[in-house]
């Protein structure tokens, strides 16, 4: 072999051996396990969550699927947005937020079809605050719900126990409503939700969640 070419990867080795290894990517670091409540978009859609369930608590029994679903995808917008805070790369927590952006659309389109199907009311100019929510008192009430972390409700599934009688039966008891200290939502009724709400509510945490994006493209970028 020419004395230039051995040369040549003589010398590449020893650059590669002075380069410094690659920076430990750390825009996740975060001193703060649940840093995501200080979000608007998990704040919002934690209250999608909420109103969900409100509404397909009402449902027909017939509708379970649809119950299932918009339960479902009410419930992965949110805790998309939580896993992905708790990734240690940015491009990761981009991927969750992508993934709960998917369920918000599914969500939509739920929405869409139950009042198409003449489940979910519609009153044109309605809008959460006739209901007397204001988006920034809810999450200052939300996040004092979860980091105080309240008693009385661990292990507690969806609000029900469960007690033995005979030692064979299990029989769901319903436990008080958990409440976020928050009256316009605690004291919520399904019968006073409307299309125009769920739908302004999820557009205005598809906007979050696109600018939390947009924040985080950057950091990349820089």
């Amino acid at each position: 072999m020419p004395s230039d070419i051995v040369q040549e990867l003589v010398n590449k080795t020893l650059r590669e051996l002075a380069q410094s290894p690659k920076p430990i990517e750390r825009s996740r670091i975060s001193t703060t396990p649940n840093g995501y409540v200080f979000l608007v978009a998990w704040s919002n859609a934690s209250l999608l969550r909420v109103l969900i369930r409100k509404y397909t608590d009402d449902l027909p029994k017939s509708e379970y699927r649809l119950k299932a679903q918009l339960d479902d995808a009410g419930r992965s917008t949110v805790a998309n947005i939580e896993e992905g805070f708790a990734r240690q790369t940015t491009s990761e927590y981009i991927n969750f937020l992508g993934y709960s952006r998917a369920s918000l659309v599914e969500v939509k389109g739920d929405v869409q079809r139950s009042y198409q199907d003449g489940f979910l009311k519609s009153r044109p100019g309605s809008s959460l605050k006739d209901m007397g929510i204001e988006l920034d008192k809810w999450h200052e009430a939300l996040k004092k719900s979860v980091i105080s972390n309240p008693t009385g409700f661990k292990g507690n599934y969806r609000n029900l126990k469960e007690s033995r009688e005979r030692k064979t039966a299990i029989r769901q008891i319903p436990l008080n409503s958990f409440k976020f200290l928050y009256n316009p939502v605690d004291n919520l009724k399904a019968e006073d939700l409307t299309y125009e709400m769920f739908i302004e509510l999820i557009n205005k945490t598809d906007w979050n969640i696109r600018k939390l994006v947009e924040s985080l493209e950057k950091k990349i970028k820089v």
